[in-house]
């Protein structure tokens, strides 16, 4: 059910319009996915683009999680009996989590507190007195509840027994968590220690052992380092913020003189502090600052990843792919232009020179009987020197050969979904068809892949997993649903992240493919099992037949406006293939003609534009690339020189990059630039090629410490 003050909410945080929130929230209801309300529903919420539509529906998540805790809360003090008018109108104003946990917290169940023993002893009456502040002795008072039946032998234990209620009272009081709250997040300082007899097993975080930085300006990577390192039990993490001022927020909140009962409630609010509300807000901090690390990791986590599915392809090619290997040999599969492996073998060119010989030879023939076009190479262990050996070969120009970024590629070989696809063959012969298939369609063949091994990420081990996989699995939807779909090549694997669709229906597709053949139109998707009107409105756009019946199902355009292209051709007196092959027709068309109540000038910009490149893929152009000649292992690089790489990795800190040398260098994010930087992914994206100059080399750590400046040193 909907709630229109969500609506409200969310359009004011967003400067978004009421409508066009309330008709993404119908349409999340209904069942429609991000990429089909961002492509396919413009007119309904004013353009949104799909970030607009993730937050909408993230937030609404959000609100409605606040919403069943608010009712969790109000149910519970009402079986208390305790719910006042005043204090449900509290709840209900509350705005967020930490609030609502504020008002809550005096009436949450609680294990056996000193307040609580306390408060059995009968001692309340004697700290509500205290905490009253009116000039009262607080030893005379005290002396009535001495009671050595009970434990309290002495008028000091009384006294102390009425602190621990005050403290209590003090800890749960919604203003002085609210005031402490912003000061350990606006004056919190950051500190770390190396554990004493840990120096020489943490070297990794010799940064941090010593390391003090506000709470303001610690950036996610290093709140996410230290951490780690915390919990490696390699270093000691606090978060605190100067005593004296949260001392002088509670004393201004608490203490009303200087008699002695004030003196008392100053005891209590020591204690209090030191014992409860410094560790509560502490913990509370620590969390909301591991929110916003996990935010931010995520969020380049993501954004490499979206560029790495979006790596260009090299197309439909005749590839041999190759996993290499020194002792066990280079595994080889020839694969055809659809990715379908045609043949393996085992080549040891690192062997001896026998074998380098007979690995030539086997190469040159297998080249010529499967008329290979391009030679994928994965960049791992012996990779550099496998792409020399198959240089050295001679082999006809026309043949590509590219080194492939192999990072998945065993995880792969050995999955569910490897052995599902090649039940017959091993591991070894697995990983060499992903990469030369990857080398293909890299989308098409890193979706196979959890994202998390794909080697993009910043500390995604550390992150919430929950936010991780939902946000990895958003971008992943995105890419695909961006490019599009070919309906009768696509993998289940493939077909999984299509708008509408999900496991089971792209299981579905390709057993109804295997028996019936090719899909020769849109339309036969409504006959595959289960595959009902709703996944067929949400899918359809996003699935591609290229030379099918309907030249406009290689496209983009969705059939529920197919009757308004047909519209167009009847008009320009032509037909549909001729008004996309033709663009003086389209010239000839007037949008404006065909608005109606549900199709606007968005989507009929949109169709215009798909026709006139249906289908066209959105990715850039391959392009070929090469490393340095000579330069294969760490130990030949030199300070001061300009080698070409590819960047591989980008991170808050700077950006890694692969230079052939079978360890990557850091860019750092001073490094960058001739100017100030702050954000790496404003100056490169993952696998842009880049010329880099070596800063510093340690072969030992191996460390390389790559410079993108144009200032950077050359070599003499």
């Amino acid at each position: 059910m909907m709630n229109t003050t969500h609506i409200v909410k969310i359009a004011k945080e967003n400067k978004l319009q009421e409508s066009q929130v309330r008709a993404v929230a119908n349409l999340l209801e209904e069942g429609s996915t991000i990429p089909f309300i961002a492509r396919y529903r413009k007119e309904t919420t004013g353009s949104l683009d799909e970030m607009s539509v993730t937050t909408i529906r993230d937030r609404l998540a959000q609100l409605s999680e606040l919403d069943s805790r608010r009712e969790s809360i109000l149910k519970t003090i009402e079986q208390q009996g305790k719910l006042s008018k005043e204090l449900q109108e509290k709840i209900l104003a509350a705005e967020t989590l930490s609030v609502l946990e504020d008002i809550y917290l005096p009436y949450k169940p609680k294990r056996k507190t000193r307040a609580s023993i306390a408060r059995e002893k009968g001692l309340e009456p004697l700290a509500l007195l205290i905490f009253e502040q009116k000039g009262r002795h607080p030893a005379q008072e005290a002396q009535p509840f001495v009671n050595a039946e009970k434990g309290i032998d002495s008028v000091d234990d009384a006294l102390a027994g009425a602190r621990d209620i005050i403290a209590e009272i003090i800890n749960e009081d919604s203003r002085a968590r609210a005031a402490l709250r912003q000061l350990f997040a606006y004056q919190g300082e950051f500190k770390s220690s190396v554990i004493s007899g840990k120096e020489d097993s943490g070297l990794k975080y010799t940064q941090y052992y010593d390391w003090q930085e506000p709470v303001t300006k610690a950036p996610s990577h290093r709140i996410l380092a230290m951490r780690r390192g915390e919990k490696e039990e390699i270093l000691r993490l606090s978060i605190l913020p100067p005593e004296d001022k949260a001392y002088q927020i509670l004393e201004k909140l608490f203490i009303k003189g200087n008699r002695e009962d004030s003196h008392q409630v100053g005891l209590a609010v020591t204690d209090c502090y030191k014992r409860l509300l410094s560790r509560s807000m502490e913990t509370e901090t620590r969390q909301a600052t591991k929110e916003k690390a996990d935010l931010e990791a995520i969020r380049v986590f993501a954004e490499n990843l979206r560029q790495l599915l979006l790596t260009p392809p090299l197309g439909p090619k005749r590839v041999m792919g190759i996993d290499p290997g020194f002792r066990t040999g280079c595994k080889l599969v020839c694969l055809d232009r659809q990715g379908k492996l045609l043949h393996h073998d085992v080549i040891y060119p690192h062997f001896s020179e026998n074998g380098a010989q007979e690995a030539g030879e086997k190469v040159k023939k297998l080249c010529a009987q499967f008329e290979i076009e391009a030679i994928a190479v994965g960049n791992g262990t012996a990779g550099r020197e496998t792409e020399v050996f198959i240089k050295g070969l001679q082999l006809p120009k026309e043949i590509q050969l590219i080194l492939v970024n192999e990072s998945g590629a065993s995880i792969y070989s050995a999955s569910e979904v490897a052995r599902e696809e090649f039940p017959e063959y091993d591991l070894t012969v697995r990983g060499s068809v992903s990469i030369g298939r990857r080398l293909m369609d890299p989308l098409s063949e890193l979706v196979k892949i959890d994202p998390k091994s794909i080697g993009v990420g910043q500390y995604q081990h550390d992150v919430d997993q929950t936010a991780l996989k939902h946000s990895l699995d958003d971008t992943v939807i995105s890419c695909v649903n961006n490019i599009g779909v070919d309906l009768n090549r696509a993998s289940v694997q493939l077909l999984t992240y299509v708008s509408g669709l999900g496991p089971q229906l792209a299981k579905n597709i390709v057993a109804y493919r295997d028996e019936n053949g090719p899909f020769t139109n849109r339309t036969k998707l409504k006959k595959v099992p289960r595959l009902g009107a709703k996944a067929f409105e949400q899918s359809a756009g996003f699935l591609r037949i290229k030379e099918g019946d309907n030249p406009l199902d290689g496209s983009a355009v969705h059939p529920e406006s197919y009757h308004i292209v047909k519209a167009m051709a009847k008009d320009l007196k032509c037909n549909v293939a001729d008004l996309m092959k033709n663009p003086a027709l389209r010239e000839k068309i007037n949008p404006a003609k065909y608005v109606s109540d549900t199709i606007g000038l968005p989507t009929l910009q949109d169709i215009l534009a798909e026709l006139a490149k249906p289908g066209l893929d959105p990715r850039e152009k391959f392009i070929e690339f090469s490393f340095a000649k000579g330069i294969e292992k760490i130990e030949d690089l030199k300070e001061g020189m300009k080698i070409p790489g590819i960047v591989t990795n980008i991170t808050a800190f700077g950006v890694f990059v692969d230079i052939g040398v079978h360890q990557d260098g850091l860019v750092h994010i001073s490094e960058m630039a001739d100017h100030f930087v702050k954000d790496p992914a404003t100056i490169v994206k993952i696998h842009q090629k880049v010329m880099v100059t070596v800063k510093k080399v340690d072969p030992e750590r191996k460390r390389i410490s790559l410079s993108l400046k144009k200032t950077a040193n050359s070599p003499n």
